[in-house]
């Protein structure tokens, strides 16, 4: 982009090269009061009703901003199969003949046998499982789809995931633990589930081969993944949904480079403090010294969310933090931290009460920073001040210009892009205007100038019941003018 990559712990210093000087007093001010929610973007201007190549309104987008949308639910792919449901995490590599290449998640949550993504049957990790991923070539100088086909299927609740080492493929998680040994019929699959899945970045069209679940890699109810590209350390979320404990979990492989060979799976603590409440009570730019606490059993069988067998369970026991709802998660390049969101921590809190007693905040957004032989640090980055500011959010990803960009999941009115300043405040850079769907998949092309999006959709049904309700959205436009 031919822009200065900024630390966020720098950002003041060297904003004059990125912004205008009105842009910096701005930040100057809202960095020393990161509590407050911000009503314009930062440079950019508010969005406003946008529509794309075709005439449909899908986004809201600053001024100078445009987009364009391919890969709708429903419509037929280039290998001959139907583009499934729930367009859910995402990635962008390099492709082909100076394509940009997406991965891009399926969180079908059909019951066992009447999922959305087909392709091969002989290629299923499970015969009754229904999610997936699917990949998209896009060509940034014609700003259109070049090809899209399955490259992973008999998964389910294929939700976020994140980078393999060196890029060179897309780890998808599933959001369940669905198996044989399970009570509830809608999750009672073939094989069991709760599993990352590797998916070769080159891997082509009718190239489908069975996934293997990276057992050692730990069996929850996975989120995103994002992988230490100095270390092949596979970092780690999981939602079990609100009112149980969620876990920051990292994968040691024994081989970085093979991450099927197995591993340690460990669970993050505080030191000193056994089993730390991280959910509220907090406050932000606080370090916090990190033990990490190996978990016995990664591959537990589960009854339900509640058994007392199940990997967080197991790390709570012996003292591991608890969060609520850990959802994205991202590794940053520029200096090795590590962010992950917990999408209804915080102590600005809603109505929704859990069973435990807990009521929800607005959202968290955590750094775990490693730091040598010991266990790191953990901060916390930014906590809303409540709905207007962020609400909810799900997936995210470190932007090119050093700050953070953050998809929202329920929100109350509309769901949005929420970017973070790197000097710490809040401000809408998108919002979708076609339905009440989450954004999801929020991801930059490898050179920064191309941020793509899904249109979430929905996630159970058939993709004929909701033909064009999801789509992936190619945006351009001037990042120089602000902070991402």
């Amino acid at each position: 982009m031919g822009m200065t990559r900024l630390s966020r712990r720098t950002f003041l210093a060297g904003a004059a090269g990125l912004l205008s000087v009105a842009a910096v007093e701005r930040l100057a001010c809202r960095a020393s009061r990161p509590d407050t929610a911000v009503d314009t973007a930062y440079g950019y201007g508010p969005p406003r009703r946008m529509a794309d190549q075709h005439g449909r309104f899908v986004l809201a987008l600053p001024a100078g901003f445009s987009y364009v949308t391919f890969g709708e639910i429903g419509s037929t792919m280039s290998d001959g199969n139907t583009t499934p449901l729930a367009l859910d995490g995402m990635a962008a590599f390099q492709g082909p003949r100076g394509t940009v290449r997406l991965i891009r998640n399926h969180e079908d949550r059909n019951a066992p046998g009447e999922g959305s993504v087909g392709g091969d049957p002989a290629a299923r990790y499970d015969p009754l499982g229904g999610g997936g991923t699917s990949t998209l070539d896009y060509d940034p100088r014609t700003r259109s789809l070049v090809r899209d086909f399955l490259s992973l299927n008999g998964t389910t609740v294929n939700c976020a995931g994140g980078f393999g080492l060196g890029r060179r493929s897309w780890l998808t998680g599933e959001e369940t633990i669905g198996g044989p040994e399970s009570a509830d019929p809608d999750r009672r699959f073939a094989r069991r589930h709760g599993y990352l899945f590797e998916v070769p970045r080159d891997r082509g069209p009718r190239e489908l081969d069975v996934g293997v679940p990276l057992v050692a890699a730990g069996r929850f109810e996975h989120e995103a993944a994002a992988t230490d590209q100095r270390t092949g350390i596979v970092y780690e979320t999981e939602d079990p949904g609100s009112g149980r404990g969620a876990g920051f979990y990292r994968y040691i492989p024994d081989d970085p480079r093979k991450l099927s060979a197995g591993g340690r799976l460990q669970i993050l603590g505080i030191q000193g403090k056994p089993q730390y409440d991280a959910r509220e009570g907090q406050t932000p730019g606080r370090e916090l010294p990190v033990r990490w606490i190996d978990v016995p059993e990664s591959d537990p069988e589960y009854a339900d969310d509640d058994d007392p067998r199940g990997t967080f369970q197991q790390g709570w026991r012996r003292g591991a933090a608890r969060f609520n709802r850990l959802e994205g998660c991202w590794y940053d390049r520029d200096d090795g931290s590590t962010y992950f969101v917990s999408t209804s921590g915080g102590d600005e809190k809603k109505a929704d009460v859990n069973s435990d007693g807990y009521r929800e905040g607005f959202g968290q957004v955590w750094e775990y920073r490693p730091r040598g032989r010991s266990g790191g640090l953990l901060i916390l980055h930014y906590e809303s001040p409540g709905g207007e500011a962020l609400n909810s959010p799900d997936n995210m990803t470190v932007t090119p210009g050093g700050g953070l960009l953050l998809a929202e999941d329920d929100g109350d009115d509309v769901n949005r892009l929420v970017g973070i300043t790197p000097g710490g405040a809040a401000f809408t850079l998108t919002e979708n205007i076609l339905s009440g769907s989450e954004l999801a998949g929020v991801c930059f092309s490898p050179n920064g100038t191309t941020l793509f999006v899904n249109v979430f959709g929905e996630s159970t049904g058939t993709p004929a019941d909701h033909a064009d309700e999801g789509m992936t959205c190619a945006i351009t436009g001037p990042w120089g003018d602000g902070p991402l």
